[in-house]
Order: structure tokens, then sequence, then C-alpha cells
């Protein structure tokens, strides 16, 4: 028994993801083998925003509960850098939308201004009335002009034209912005205070991007953004795919006739397009996951992150020998926002779609935290695999929850109304698989699955 505890605690991160491999293997030879990449590409993405928020808690003790705004606001960018401009929209109310934020933002910067220099307050006030007021009217009658361009396709003002690429970066500096700002506030005062105002700028965020139909269609959604990688269709219509689809299936395909032989190496050639897309994300995904893994260790193996883990585990002595904890705390919430914003942008271009509505807490806040804690904290590995086990856990359950009402049918008489209540509330079984793997792993093993090798409990 003390052995094979030794050969746990001695290779427990590549025991672990072999497990989460084998499961994966099983489902594909079972189920299907595009689910298992799209579950892989879900799972590399969430990855990357679980390793944000292990960088500010895990590192730092940050408690961000706005993951959901960071994610929206690299979701924001892709749409705003890669999708085309509509320029009737642009003509109808874009000159007059952009004098309207420019006399906004000039108004915030001349009422700051004006209280620096010890104006009167009176004076100020009446200022920053009258620049609103003119801001508001100007700010309505543009996107009133704007929405009523082609609404049902359009009625806002696109993008930049530019390569989808681009917006991961620009999305993850948005995320650092918003995040600069809300930390230059709150980062001085109590720990509480960055938890409420994190929650309270995600919930702005989202709300703006749902009601501001100018600005990303709002809930109309924006459909057809674009993509780093082929369309099925036109993998469908490449010749060595075809021809490989052909050379796998050949012995299966001689066994038919000619008009089968074509309907069926058609289904196998759709078939291989889809897998083909999906690995072709897998490849850029884990390409940028890795990227970020081993920047991240390198500045924890630095002196720069021998002096963050020093402030995490105890401020006063790091303050007493002249570290700026304010400073570095700010720091490492800037960082693990922007990596938060670059998972965002990633994901919605992964999707293809911006869809507002989606931003909901229970996804993008509370599973990425239950996927810190399961996995890890202070462990970028263990981020990972939380990220893996339960988007797993997110997408399985409900099958995992029919086979359940099955094997409990076996044993309750047919037409008892109990089964039929089970199968009505199925998909509950999420959430219970997922309290019910973090209760277990905080019972039984506090500091996750892949703990921090210098802070195992």
């Amino acid at each position: 028994m003390n052995n094979l505890n030794n050969i746990w605690q001695s290779y427990r991160a590549i025991i672990s993801f072999a497990l989460m491999g084998l499961v994966l293997l099983f489902v594909g030879f079972n189920q299907s083998w595009a689910l298992v990449i799209g579950i892989i590409n879900m799972s590399l993405i969430s990855a990357i925003m679980a390793l944000g928020v292990n960088i500010q808690w895990g590192y730092a003790g940050l408690f961000n509960v706005g993951i959901m705004g960071f994610a929206a606001l690299g979701g924001v960018s892709v749409v705003l850098i890669s999708q085309q401009p509509v320029t009737e929209a642009l003509d109808a109310g874009g000159i007059k939308m952009l004098f309207a934020l420019a006399l906004g933002a000039a108004t915030i910067a001349a009422g700051v201004l004006l209280n620096r220099r010890g104006v009167n307050k009176w004076l100020i006030s009446l200022i920053v009335v009258i620049g609103y007021l003119f801001t508001r009217f100007y700010f309505s009658e543009a996107s009133k002009l704007i929405e009523k361009v082609d609404p049902a396709i359009t009625g806002y003002l696109g993008g930049f034209g530019l390569p989808v690429a681009l917006s991961w970066v620009v999305g993850g500096l948005a995320a650092a912005g918003a995040a600069w700002w809300i930390g230059k506030i709150t980062l001085s005062l109590r720990s509480d205070y960055l938890a409420i105002a994190t929650l309270g700028i995600s919930e702005i965020i989202i709300y703006v991007i749902k009601n501001e139909d100018w600005f990303v269609r709002g809930l109309k959604n924006v459909y057809g953004l674009q993509r780093p990688v082929p369309y099925e269709v036109d993998m469908q219509k490449s010749e060595w795919l075809q021809n490989i689809v052909a050379w796998i299936h050949r012995s299966e395909l001689q066994m038919l006739s000619q008009s089968d032989q074509i309907d069926k190496l058609g289904d196998y050639i759709r078939e291989a397009s889809v897998v083909f897309v999906k690995l072709s994300y897998s490849g850029l995904f884990l390409v940028i996951l890795v990227a970020f893994i081993v920047l991240s260790n390198l500045a924890l193996n630095s002196p720069w992150g021998r002096k963050v883990r020093a402030i995490r585990d105890n401020e006063v002595a790091a303050s007493a020998m002249g570290k700026n904890i304010t400073r570095q705390h700010l720091q490492i919430f800037v960082i693990g926002s922007a990596i938060v914003g670059v998972a965002g942008a990633l994901l919605v271009t992964y999707d293809g779609i911006f869809i507002p509505t989606a931003y909901q807490p229970l996804r993008f806040t509370f599973l990425i935290w239950v996927m810190v804690i399961v996995g890890g904290s202070g462990n970028n590995l263990g981020s990972v695999l939380g990220a893996f086990i339960m988007w797993f856990i997110w997408i399985q359950s409900g099958p995992i929850g029919l086979w359940v009402v099955e094997m409990l049918g076996n044993y309750i008489q047919e037409g008892n109304t109990s089964l039929e209540f089970i199968e009505d509330r199925v998909h509950y079984l999420r959430l219970i698989f997922m309290g019910s793997i973090m209760l277990l792993i905080m019972r039984f093993s506090p500091g996750g699955i892949l703990p921090e090798k210098n802070k195992e409990l």
C-alpha cells in the first residue's frame, strides 16, 4: 500500500493525465471522435482561462469573481477587430457616435482636471451635467440611426476587418485595461472589495453588451466571424483529404456497390473534414496554452515570482522588507485578467458566433473556479487537469444521467411517476456531479489533485 502511495505521489501528474486520456479514448470509441476533439478544444480554452485565475488566486491570493466580464471583453474584441465595417451604418451615424463618445470622454476629463485644480464644486457639477446632456443627445441620435440600418442582418457599426488573430491580443489588452482600472481603485482596500468590484463591473459589461445594439448587435448576436482555420466545406472539396479517406476506408468501400460507395465515401469525407478542422483548432489552442504555461513558470521561478509567493504567504513580513504589496497585486491581477481575455477571444473564434446571453456566471465564473480548486491552486498543470475534468463532466453529464436513469428503470416498475420525474431533471445532474467532486476534493485533498509542490496539504 505504501508503495502504491509513493508511486502516486511521485507520478501524480502523469497518472492523472493518463487516466483523463483513457476516459477520452473510451468516449471516442463509444460515441464520436469529433465529440472528443470538441471536448479537448473546449478544455484547452477553459484551461487558459483557469490558468489566468490560478495566477491571480494561486500566486497572489486575489479573489476575482468577475471572470465572466473579462471573458466577454475578449469576445467583443473578436467582433470589433475581425468583422467587416458596416459602411451604411458608419455613414448614417458613425461620425455622430464618435463625436458623442469623444464629448463624453472630454466631459469626464474636464471634471477630473478642474477638481484637481480646486475649482468650485458647483461649477464642476454644472459643466459635467451640461456635458452629459449633450453627450446623451448625440449618443441617442447616433445609436438610433445606426440600429435602423438593416437590423435583421447588421444594425451595428461592425469592425475593422483585420485578421482575427489580432483580436486575441486586443482581447487580452482590453481585459488588462479593465483589470488595471478596477485594481487601481480596490487593491489598496480590504480584499473583499476586489471581489465586490469585479462582480459588479462584470455585470455592467454584460449589461452594456446586451443592450447597446449599435455596438455588437446586443441580443441579436453576431454571426459569421472569421476563422483562423479552413471551413469544413472547403476541406470536403480537397483532393488530398478525399484520397486519404478513400485509402483508410478502402476495405469497407470495396464491399459496397458503386452508388453506395459514393454515398458512404461522402459520409466519411464529411466526418473527416469536421475532425480535421477541430484538430487544427486543437493545435492552435495547445500552442497558446503551452506558451502561457512556459512563460508563467519562468516568471514564477524568477526573483519576481519568489517575491509574489512571499507576499502571498506573509504580507506583513513582505511589507516590512520594503515590498510594495499593492503594486505587486496590481501586476498579478492585470496579467491574470489579460489571459482570461485572450481565452474569451479564443472561445468566440472557435464558436464562430458571439452570443451575449451565453455569458452566465455559472459557466464563466463558478465553473472556472471549480476547475482551479479541483485541479490544484498554485499549480499550472493542476489548472489544466481541472479544466479537462470539469469540462468533461459539463458535457457528459447528460449521457451519464441518462445511463443512470436507465439503470434505475431496471429496478422501478414501468409507469412509475418517480422515474419520469428523474428523467425530466437529468440536466440537474451536471450541478450535482460538479458539486460532489469539488466537495470530495476539498475533503480528501484540499490542495487539489495536483497541489502546489511547495505547499502540499
